[in-house]
Protein backbone atom coordinates (compact mmCIF):
# COMPACT_ATOMS: atom_id res chain seq x y z
CA UNK A 1 0.00 0.00 0.00
CA UNK A 2 1.39 3.40 -0.96
CA UNK A 3 -1.51 5.67 -0.09
CA UNK A 4 -3.72 6.01 2.91
CA UNK A 5 -7.07 4.20 2.83
CA UNK A 6 -8.12 5.83 6.07
CA UNK A 7 -6.37 3.32 8.30
CA UNK A 8 -3.40 4.12 10.46
CA UNK A 9 -0.54 1.95 9.25
CA UNK A 10 1.73 2.83 12.16
CA UNK A 11 3.90 5.53 13.66
CA UNK A 12 7.04 7.32 12.52
CA UNK A 13 8.74 9.23 15.32
CA UNK A 14 10.88 12.31 14.67
CA UNK A 15 13.03 12.09 17.79
CA UNK A 16 14.32 15.64 17.45
CA UNK A 17 14.75 18.43 14.94
CA UNK A 18 15.87 22.02 15.32
CA UNK A 19 15.13 22.75 11.66
CA UNK A 20 12.47 25.35 10.81
CA UNK A 21 10.72 22.86 8.51
CA UNK A 22 8.06 21.28 10.72
CA UNK A 23 5.39 19.76 8.53
CA UNK A 24 7.65 18.45 5.76
CA UNK A 25 7.80 14.88 7.14
CA UNK A 26 4.05 14.98 7.72
CA UNK A 27 3.39 15.95 4.11
CA UNK A 28 5.48 13.02 2.90
CA UNK A 29 4.32 10.32 5.30
CA UNK A 30 0.74 11.05 6.31
CA UNK A 31 -0.75 10.66 2.82
CA UNK A 32 0.75 7.14 2.83
CA UNK A 33 -1.07 6.30 6.05
CA UNK A 34 1.67 6.89 8.62
CA UNK A 35 1.19 8.93 11.76
CA UNK A 36 4.09 11.29 12.44
CA UNK A 37 4.86 11.93 16.08
CA UNK A 38 7.42 14.61 16.98
CA UNK A 39 9.54 14.82 20.11
CA UNK A 40 12.45 16.93 21.35
CA UNK A 41 14.76 14.22 22.68
CA UNK A 42 18.19 14.99 24.06
CA UNK A 43 18.92 11.88 26.14
CA UNK A 44 18.62 8.12 25.73
CA UNK A 45 15.80 7.99 28.26
CA UNK A 46 13.87 10.56 26.25
CA UNK A 47 14.44 8.58 23.04
CA UNK A 48 13.27 5.41 24.79
CA UNK A 49 10.03 7.06 25.86
CA UNK A 50 9.36 8.87 22.59
CA UNK A 51 10.18 5.93 20.30
CA UNK A 52 8.07 3.32 22.06
CA UNK A 53 5.91 1.59 19.47
CA UNK A 54 7.51 3.35 16.51
CA UNK A 55 7.78 1.64 13.14
CA UNK A 56 10.57 3.98 12.08
CA UNK A 57 12.61 6.87 13.46
CA UNK A 58 13.87 10.11 11.94
CA UNK A 59 16.83 11.27 14.03
CA UNK A 60 18.77 14.52 14.02
CA UNK A 61 21.03 14.68 17.11
CA UNK A 62 19.33 12.46 19.71
CA UNK A 63 21.47 9.49 20.85
CA UNK A 64 20.13 6.15 19.66
CA UNK A 65 22.08 3.67 21.76
CA UNK A 66 22.20 -0.11 21.91
CA UNK A 67 20.07 -0.36 25.05
CA UNK A 68 17.31 1.66 23.39
CA UNK A 69 17.51 -0.25 20.11
CA UNK A 70 17.02 -3.50 22.03
CA UNK A 71 13.64 -2.24 23.18
CA UNK A 72 12.35 -1.03 19.80
CA UNK A 73 10.54 -4.22 18.84
CA UNK A 74 8.50 -2.63 16.03
CA UNK A 75 11.19 -0.39 14.57
CA UNK A 76 12.12 -1.35 11.02
CA UNK A 77 14.08 1.68 9.82
CA UNK A 78 16.08 4.66 11.09
CA UNK A 79 16.57 7.72 8.90
CA UNK A 80 19.29 10.18 9.89
CA UNK A 81 18.36 13.80 9.33
CA UNK A 82 21.79 14.70 7.98
CA UNK A 83 25.00 13.18 6.67
CA UNK A 84 26.91 11.86 9.70
CA UNK A 85 25.40 9.14 11.84
CA UNK A 86 27.73 8.97 14.84
CA UNK A 87 24.79 9.57 17.20
CA UNK A 88 23.35 6.18 16.22
CA UNK A 89 24.89 2.90 17.37
CA UNK A 90 25.00 1.46 13.87
CA UNK A 91 26.59 -1.82 14.97
CA UNK A 92 23.76 -2.40 17.42
CA UNK A 93 21.19 -1.46 14.80
CA UNK A 94 22.76 -3.93 12.38
CA UNK A 95 22.68 -6.69 14.98
CA UNK A 96 19.02 -5.90 15.60
CA UNK A 97 18.25 -6.10 11.87
CA UNK A 98 17.42 -2.39 11.58
CA UNK A 99 18.72 -0.49 8.56
CA UNK A 100 20.12 3.00 9.07
CA UNK A 101 20.12 5.49 6.19
CA UNK A 102 21.50 9.01 5.96
CA UNK A 103 21.04 11.87 3.50
CA UNK A 104 24.60 12.03 2.18
CA UNK A 105 24.48 14.60 -0.58
CA UNK A 106 21.82 17.20 0.20
CA UNK A 107 24.36 19.93 1.05
CA UNK A 108 27.58 18.97 -0.72
CA UNK A 109 27.70 22.24 -2.64
CA UNK A 110 26.93 24.34 0.43
CA UNK A 111 29.56 22.73 2.68
CA UNK A 112 32.21 22.72 -0.03
CA UNK A 113 31.55 26.40 -0.79
CA UNK A 114 31.65 27.34 2.91
CA UNK A 115 34.94 25.47 3.23
CA UNK A 116 36.43 27.24 0.23
CA UNK A 117 35.26 30.57 1.63
CA UNK A 118 37.13 29.82 4.86
CA UNK A 119 40.21 28.77 2.91
CA UNK A 120 40.24 31.94 0.84
CA UNK A 121 39.54 34.14 3.86
CA UNK A 122 42.49 32.62 5.71
CA UNK A 123 44.76 32.87 2.67
CA UNK A 124 43.85 36.51 1.97
CA UNK A 125 43.72 37.58 5.66
CA UNK A 126 40.25 39.06 5.30
CA UNK A 127 39.37 39.22 9.03
CA UNK A 128 42.57 41.15 9.80
CA UNK A 129 41.97 43.58 6.94
CA UNK A 130 38.38 44.11 8.04
CA UNK A 131 39.38 44.70 11.66
CA UNK A 132 42.11 47.16 10.66
CA UNK A 133 39.78 49.20 8.48
CA UNK A 134 37.09 49.32 11.18
CA UNK A 135 39.75 50.53 13.65
CA UNK A 136 40.56 53.49 11.41
CA UNK A 137 43.63 52.12 9.63
CA UNK A 138 44.25 52.05 5.88
CA UNK A 139 47.13 49.59 5.92
CA UNK A 140 46.89 46.86 3.32
CA UNK A 141 50.43 45.56 3.79
CA UNK A 142 50.46 45.76 7.59
CA UNK A 143 47.03 44.33 8.33
CA UNK A 144 47.24 41.93 5.41
CA UNK A 145 50.67 40.61 6.42
CA UNK A 146 50.89 36.96 5.54
CA UNK A 147 48.39 37.10 2.67
CA UNK A 148 49.35 34.74 -0.14
CA UNK A 149 48.62 33.89 -3.73
CA UNK A 150 46.56 30.74 -3.96
CA UNK A 151 49.09 29.33 -6.43
CA UNK A 152 51.71 29.54 -3.69
CA UNK A 153 49.60 27.56 -1.19
CA UNK A 154 49.39 23.79 -0.76
CA UNK A 155 45.99 22.74 0.55
CA UNK A 156 45.69 19.38 2.28
CA UNK A 157 42.31 17.63 2.17
CA UNK A 158 41.77 14.84 4.71
CA UNK A 159 38.91 12.63 3.55
CA UNK A 160 37.93 12.24 -0.10
CA UNK A 161 34.24 11.47 0.03
CA UNK A 162 31.58 13.55 -1.68
CA UNK A 163 32.41 16.78 0.13
CA UNK A 164 36.17 16.29 0.38
CA UNK A 165 36.41 15.57 -3.33
CA UNK A 166 34.34 18.65 -4.17
CA UNK A 167 36.49 20.83 -1.88
CA UNK A 168 39.62 19.52 -3.58
CA UNK A 169 38.15 20.27 -7.01
CA UNK A 170 37.09 23.78 -6.04
CA UNK A 171 40.40 24.52 -4.30
CA UNK A 172 42.37 23.42 -7.34
CA UNK A 173 40.09 25.53 -9.49
CA UNK A 174 41.20 28.74 -7.75
CA UNK A 175 44.88 27.83 -7.85
CA UNK A 176 45.71 25.83 -4.72
CA UNK A 177 47.98 22.83 -5.11
CA UNK A 178 46.00 19.99 -3.51
CA UNK A 179 47.27 16.97 -1.61
CA UNK A 180 44.78 14.37 -0.38
CA UNK A 181 44.77 11.73 2.32
CA UNK A 182 42.09 9.07 2.49
CA UNK A 183 43.04 5.48 3.37
CA UNK A 184 39.86 4.22 1.71
CA UNK A 185 40.48 5.81 -1.70
CA UNK A 186 43.09 4.56 -4.13
CA UNK A 187 46.00 6.79 -5.08
CA UNK A 188 45.12 6.23 -8.74
CA UNK A 189 41.74 7.91 -8.39
CA UNK A 190 43.23 10.88 -6.55
CA UNK A 191 45.92 11.26 -9.22
CA UNK A 192 43.33 10.94 -12.00
CA UNK A 193 41.49 13.87 -10.46
CA UNK A 194 44.66 15.97 -10.69
CA UNK A 195 45.73 15.87 -7.04
CA UNK A 196 48.58 14.27 -5.11
CA UNK A 197 47.93 11.38 -2.72
CA UNK A 198 49.74 11.46 0.61
CA UNK A 199 49.88 9.68 3.92
CA UNK A 200 48.41 11.47 6.92
CA UNK A 201 51.87 12.41 8.16
CA UNK A 202 53.04 13.58 4.74
CA UNK A 203 49.98 15.78 4.34
CA UNK A 204 50.46 17.45 7.73
CA UNK A 205 54.10 18.16 7.00
CA UNK A 206 53.52 19.47 3.49
CA UNK A 207 50.28 21.47 3.58
CA UNK A 208 50.07 25.18 4.28
CA UNK A 209 46.36 24.77 4.93
CA UNK A 210 44.52 21.61 6.04
CA UNK A 211 40.80 20.96 5.63
CA UNK A 212 39.29 17.90 7.29
CA UNK A 213 36.36 15.91 5.84
CA UNK A 214 36.51 12.54 7.59
CA UNK A 215 33.64 10.74 9.34
CA UNK A 216 33.66 10.84 13.14
CA UNK A 217 34.35 7.36 14.51
CA UNK A 218 36.22 5.94 17.47
CA UNK A 219 39.29 5.76 15.22
CA UNK A 220 39.05 9.37 14.01
CA UNK A 221 38.03 11.13 17.23
CA UNK A 222 40.72 13.75 17.96
CA UNK A 223 42.45 12.78 14.74
CA UNK A 224 44.03 16.21 14.94
CA UNK A 225 45.32 16.13 18.51
CA UNK A 226 48.30 17.88 20.08
CA UNK A 227 50.98 15.72 18.41
CA UNK A 228 49.27 15.98 15.01
CA UNK A 229 48.94 19.76 15.28
CA UNK A 230 52.62 19.97 16.29
CA UNK A 231 53.48 18.06 13.13
CA UNK A 232 51.80 20.65 10.90
CA UNK A 233 53.95 23.30 9.30
CA UNK A 234 54.62 26.24 11.64
CA UNK A 235 52.18 29.02 10.86
CA UNK A 236 49.90 26.80 8.78
CA UNK A 237 46.09 26.93 8.95
CA UNK A 238 43.31 24.46 9.73
CA UNK A 239 39.68 24.34 8.56
CA UNK A 240 36.91 22.08 9.90
CA UNK A 241 33.38 22.04 8.47
CA UNK A 242 32.85 18.35 9.13
CA UNK A 243 32.63 17.11 12.75
CA UNK A 244 33.90 18.94 15.83
CA UNK A 245 35.15 15.78 17.49
CA UNK A 246 37.83 15.33 14.83
CA UNK A 247 39.89 18.05 16.51
CA UNK A 248 41.13 18.32 20.10
CA UNK A 249 39.85 21.82 20.77
CA UNK A 250 42.04 22.43 23.82
CA UNK A 251 45.11 21.48 21.80
CA UNK A 252 43.95 23.67 18.92
CA UNK A 253 43.50 26.71 21.16
CA UNK A 254 46.99 26.14 22.56
CA UNK A 255 48.50 25.75 19.08
CA UNK A 256 46.92 29.04 17.98
CA UNK A 257 48.08 30.83 21.14
CA UNK A 258 51.65 29.60 20.72
CA UNK A 259 51.79 30.46 17.03
CA UNK A 260 52.40 26.86 15.96
CA UNK A 261 49.24 27.34 13.90
CA UNK A 262 48.86 30.67 12.18
CA UNK A 263 45.08 30.53 11.85
CA UNK A 264 42.05 28.30 11.86
CA UNK A 265 38.38 28.37 10.84
CA UNK A 266 35.72 26.18 12.43
CA UNK A 267 32.06 25.60 11.66
CA UNK A 268 31.64 22.57 13.95
CA UNK A 269 32.51 21.89 17.58
CA UNK A 270 32.74 19.05 20.07
CA UNK A 271 29.83 20.56 22.01
CA UNK A 272 27.16 22.54 20.23
CA UNK A 273 26.20 25.29 20.75
CA UNK A 274 29.78 26.29 21.54
CA UNK A 275 30.01 26.71 25.35
CA UNK A 276 30.59 30.21 26.63
CA UNK A 277 33.68 29.01 28.51
CA UNK A 278 35.25 27.28 25.50
CA UNK A 279 38.92 28.24 25.04
CA UNK A 280 38.16 28.65 21.35
CA UNK A 281 36.23 31.85 22.04
CA UNK A 282 39.45 33.58 23.08
CA UNK A 283 41.91 31.91 20.71
CA UNK A 284 43.71 34.27 18.31
CA UNK A 285 43.37 34.16 14.53
CA UNK A 286 40.29 31.94 14.65
CA UNK A 287 37.18 32.35 12.51
CA UNK A 288 33.95 30.74 13.74
CA UNK A 289 30.52 30.02 12.28
CA UNK A 290 27.61 28.27 14.05
CA UNK A 291 27.43 24.91 12.22
CA UNK A 292 26.07 26.79 9.23
CA UNK A 293 28.06 25.31 6.34
CA UNK A 294 25.20 23.01 5.36
CA UNK A 295 22.62 25.75 5.16
CA UNK A 296 20.76 27.18 2.23
CA UNK A 297 16.98 27.38 1.87
CA UNK A 298 17.12 24.73 -0.84
CA UNK A 299 19.22 22.36 1.28
CA UNK A 300 16.97 22.90 4.29
CA UNK A 301 13.84 21.78 2.45
CA UNK A 302 15.60 18.96 0.66
CA UNK A 303 17.02 17.48 3.86
CA UNK A 304 13.80 16.73 5.72
CA UNK A 305 11.92 15.81 2.57
CA UNK A 306 14.50 13.20 1.61
CA UNK A 307 14.88 11.89 5.17
CA UNK A 308 11.13 11.30 5.29
CA UNK A 309 10.89 9.96 1.73
CA UNK A 310 13.39 7.19 2.40
CA UNK A 311 11.28 6.11 5.38
CA UNK A 312 8.22 5.93 3.14
CA UNK A 313 10.15 4.10 0.44
CA UNK A 314 11.56 1.46 2.77
CA UNK A 315 8.31 0.81 4.60
CA UNK A 316 6.57 0.36 1.24
CA UNK A 317 9.22 -2.05 -0.03
CA UNK A 318 11.02 0.29 -2.40
CA UNK A 319 14.85 0.29 -2.49
CA UNK A 320 16.78 2.87 -0.47
CA UNK A 321 20.25 3.52 -1.85
CA UNK A 322 21.58 5.38 1.20
CA UNK A 323 21.49 2.55 3.77
CA UNK A 324 24.85 2.61 5.56
CA UNK A 325 24.65 -0.87 7.14
CA UNK A 326 23.64 -3.38 4.46
CA UNK A 327 24.56 -6.18 6.86
CA UNK A 328 21.25 -5.54 8.64
CA UNK A 329 19.55 -7.86 6.13
CA UNK A 330 21.65 -10.87 7.16
CA UNK A 331 20.98 -10.19 10.81
CA UNK A 332 17.27 -9.83 10.14
CA UNK A 333 17.21 -13.11 8.20
CA UNK A 334 19.09 -14.91 10.97
CA UNK A 335 16.66 -13.58 13.59
CA UNK A 336 13.69 -14.75 11.50
CA UNK A 337 15.04 -18.31 11.50
CA UNK A 338 15.24 -18.52 15.28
Amino acid sequence: MTASDGRNRGVVVVTDSDLPTEGVAERVLEPAGWTVRRAACRTSDEVRAAAAGADALIVQWAPVEAAVLAELERCRFISRLGIGYDMIDVAAATAAGIPVANVPDYCVEEVATHTLAFMLSLTRRLPQLDAGLRAGRWAAAADGAGAQRTTAVTAGVIGYGRIGARVAEMAAGVGFEVVVHDPHVGDERIAADGHTAATFEQLLERADLVSVHAPLTDATRHLLDGPALARMRPGSALVNTCRGGLIDEVALAAALASGQLGAAALDVFEREPLPLDSPLRHAPNLQLSPHAAWYSPVALQELEQRAAQQVADFLDGRPVATIVNPGYADARAARAMI
